[in-house]
């Protein structure tokens, strides 16, 4: 958790917080896309929370290359999320409204590699057969698929 975050909560302790972040699509040249099997136990897209100073595309890409050791060459925004349906109280009580952006990309290079702080694998998965997924995850990838992103290459 970044020192930012970090010193919020020592001010506002568990009451929720509005955190901005971003997630990305990324696609494979075989239409697969990437999950990752977060410690929590969830599969998620790779992503997190923005930095005092970065904008979405930068919390975008550095999260990527820190989870995955892919570097993002080229990123289109699909959509950004908020609301109600964002809500989330973790397990030690923290409470919080994610605004999130959703980035596609498949423009990418490097070695896959998985981030062992925070995931246990990543893997790139068919639409078709995806693992069980956390809330967010499903939301975002429906707009994924509403898309015609899936089709073009």
């Amino acid at each position: 958790m970044s020192e930012y975050i970090l010193e919020l909560r020592s001010l506002v302790g568990t009451r929720p917080l509005i955190l901005v972040g971003a997630v990305v699509i990324i696609q494979n040249d075989n239409h697969q896309i990437l999950l990752q099997h977060r410690k929590d136990g969830n599969w998620g897209l790779p992503g997190g929370l923005m930095e005092l100073g970065e904008s979405l595309e930068e919390t975008a890409t550095r999260e990527v290359y820190e989870e995955t050791g892919l570097t993002l060459k080229r990123l289109t925004l699909l959509e950004l999320f908020s609301g109600p349906e964002l809500y989330l109280k973790l397990k030690n009580g923290d409470e919080l409204y994610s605004v999130t952006a959703l980035y596609f990309c498949n423009d990418y290079k490097g070695e896959l590699v998985s981030d062992s702080t925070e995931s246990h694998e990543v893997s790139f998965f068919d639409v078709d057969d995806l693992p069980s997924l956390n809330p967010a995850n499903t939301i975002y990838l429906a707009k994924y698929l509403e898309s015609d992103l899936l089709r073009r290459r």
